[in-house]
């Protein structure tokens, strides 16, 4: 038999289970009187050793028995639930990943597992070494540990409410029949998910599934006991749906029954009681049914969806121009609901690259826990905001970032619990990872309650790598020195390790956020804390933005960076060391013409009265003078390409109404 069509479900199945084992485990360490932590660790592992073997990945399927040898020793009591079988186990779930990702690349899987075999063995036998295994254990970072409800065991009766009555009642309306339909899976049949799968895509051919028992999910997850029935609304006669059915192997089809709509309707109470509850479950289960069908979309079709939309709206802007420019009234109203509608269009597209940050937050538990186990730290790992949408380009690359400012946080902010004690601290230090949004922008905040930034010393390691000369240092500010940080090369680390102090990597950070047009910036207080703080743009293809004229050219400022816009004359301007300032509002302000920072040769005289746009980055504000402000766009944003790539103070480009190329200003790097 070809198992390479179900290699897809295998793969997606595999990582299921893989991210509940982990994410069990860590309960299970916590608490060793967990026993649905430990009956559901046996679960997924039972499960994933079965689909390998049915699947002819025998490297895996052999891991895993072992691992059921030892997990079945653990529910007997045989064995307890100490810090060296977790961390054995934990290695093994390590191993399976590799396992997965190999098959997933197009390889055979066939990996060598005899050390962790050996181990698992002797785990079992009770003669195995402690310390000898702990050597082999390894950092891992790569997992994501996604949630998943424990839903209990549903009611297998079918209960109408009266929303169903009336979808019942209008299909049959429409010449349409009511099918009852219960399916036996074998017993021995080792993915009842993926032979459930087939059953659905095969009567989805035929019409309509109304509902399920269990609902969908309970199916997919394999919680149920290998029988389910559904009702499907169809054109097709029961001979059909029997024979289409039973060209699926290890599946039995119990019965097909036409259900009569008119007798349902009027024996009503009994189902219609029910409406308040089991009802609203039922179609929570089937929008949940319709999401899964949809969700999973090739990313580079929604990029190519997005690119579209762009066009879109770059081509309205255009025939808004030839509009205004020809007053055809006629146009305008076309271009009005083209407007509204790409509009709405735009919104669609950009909620269905929405995710929750918690596929990127939820792999780093397991991360945490290892680093302040081989440090020796004791940490209380806080995660908030977890369903905080983003777009999923900028998912993707988030997460490196954070790696860094995770494990620089507890190797270098964290103290060790005895100096915690002796400086009247927590013995257990804190680390909160959160996610908020805010406007357009989504914020994520890596906080700890360590020891703090000492500006002196970062002052110091700065001078010392010449990355500032000692006159400068003396008339540094606060944000100043604490933006060394940020400088490449630049460490506090007193001694190099694999983990590296607050500081090393912390260039790379900065600059992954700008390429995601986003900002970080860092609040610290010695002895009290740092909180490292990422703004983060919503979307990362159409954004707002101010566009400006500065003498012959246009450009474009992208709304999340302005403050205010501002009229000023040429008598409010002072000059402090050299350097132009108004007041605005009782605070001194920076003043840059845009014109000499854009090395704009055509020179005009100042006007009397002079436009600003007031932009910020962090906590610092500066005033742009410009020529003109044209007003406010959406803007499609393109790439420069390869040869004019990180150029400071440029963006990117559009494409204008007039069909003119205008440059988008980079904030953050013309700073």
């Amino acid at each position: 038999m070809d198992m390479s069509q179900y290699l897809a479900v295998f793969l997606e199945e595999s990582k299921e289970h893989l991210e509940n084992l982990n994410e069990r485990l860590l309960e299970l360490e916590k608490d060793s009187k967990n026993l649905s932590a430990l009956d559901e660790i046996f679960r997924s592992a039972h499960t994933l050793k079965g689909m390998s073997s049915t699947m002819g990945f025998e490297d895996l399927a052999d891991l895993t028995h072992h691992m059921e040898n030892v997990l079945s020793d653990l529910k007997e009591g045989l064995l307890g639930v100490d810090s060296s079988v977790v961390d054995i186990l934990f290695k093994c779930f390590d191993r399976v990943q590799m396992i997965i990702d190999e098959i997933e690349s197009g390889n055979s899987g066939e990996i060598d597992n005899s050390d962790l075999i050996s181990i698992l063995e002797g785990v079992v036998a009770g003669n195995y070494n402690a310390a000898a295994a702990q050597e082999m254990l390894t950092e891992s970072e790569g997992f994501r540990n996604f949630s998943e409800e424990n839903g209990e065991n549903e009611d297998i009766d079918f209960k109408f409410n009266d929303y169903d009555i009336t979808v019942l009642k209008e299909a049959a309306a429409k010449g349409f029949k009511v099918q009852y339909i219960k399916i036996q899976i074998d017993k021995d049949c080792l993915m009842k998910s993926v032979r459930a799968f087939m059953v659905f895509k095969t009567l989805e051919e035929e019409g309509e599934i109304i509902k399920s028992l269990p609902p969908v999910q309970a199916i997919e997850e394999e919680k149920f006991n290998g029988e389910f029935e559904l009702v499907l609304v169809t054109k097709s006669s029961q001979e059909d749906l029997v024979r289409r059915l039973n060209n699926i192997s290890e599946i039995g089809v119990m019965m097909v029954r036409e259900i009569e709509v008119d007798s349902l309707a009027a024996s009503g109470s009994p189902a219609a009681s029910h409406e308040n509850n089991e009802g609203v479950d039922f179609d929570r289960s089937r929008s949940k049914q319709k999401l899964r069908q949809t969700i999973r979309v090739d990313i580079e079709r929604l990029d190519n969806l997005m690119n579209l939309v762009g066009e879109l709206v770059m081509h309205k802007g255009r025939l808004e121009q030839i509009g205004i420019s020809h007053q055809l009234i006629e146009l305008n109203e076309t271009v009005e609901q083209i407007d509204r509608v790409s509009t709405d269009l735009q919104s669609v597209v950009m909620k269905v690259r929405m995710v929750p940050v918690e596929q990127v937050f939820n792999r780093f538990p397991r991360m945490v826990r290892d680093l302040a186990k081989d440090l020796g730290k004791e940490i209380d790992f806080v995660i908030e905001g977890k369903e905080t949408e983003l777009d999923r380009t900028v998912i993707d690359e988030i997460g490196d970032p954070l790696v860094h400012l995770l494990r620089n946080a507890i190797d270098h902010g964290l103290e060790f619990p005895e100096e915690r004690l002796k400086n009247g601290k927590p013995q257990k230090g804190k680390l909160v990872l959160r996610a908020s949004h805010e406007g357009n922008n989504v914020y994520i905040e890596v906080e700890d309650d360590g020891m703090g930034i000492d500006i002196n010393n970062v002052l110091a390691r700065g001078i010392a790598k010449n990355i500032i000369d000692p006159a400068r240092a003396k008339q540094m500010e606060r944000e100043e020195i604490i933006d060394l940080l940020f400088s490449p090369g630049f460490s506090t680390a007193q001694n190099i390790t694999d983990i590296s102090g607050r500081g090393v990597g912390l260039d790379v950070v900065k600059s992954k956020i700008e390429a995601l047009n986003g900002e970080i910036y860092v609040d610290s207080t010695p002895g009290w804390g740092t909180k490292f703080k990422i703004k983060l743009p919503l979307t990362l293809a159409i954004i707002q933005a101010l566009i400006v004229a500065v003498r012959d050219e246009i450009y474009a400022i992208p709304l999340s960076s302005v403050d205010e816009t501002t009229m000023i004359s040429r008598g409010e301007i002072k000059t402090v060391q050299n350097q132009e300032v108004i007041t605005l509002r009782g605070s001194i302000l920076p003043l840059f013409r845009l014109a000499n920072l854009l090395e704009i040769t055509t020179q005009t005289d100042d006007e009397e009265e002079m436009y600003v746009v007031v932009v910020r980055k962090g906590e610092r504000r500066i005033g742009l003078v410009v020529d003109a402000l044209i007003g406010q766009q959406e803007i499609v944003i393109k790439s420069l390409g390869r040869l004019l790539a990180g150029i400071p103070g440029i963006a990117g480009a559009i494409v204008a109404g007039d069909g003119n190329v205008r440059l988008i200003l980079d904030i953050a790097t013309l700073f």
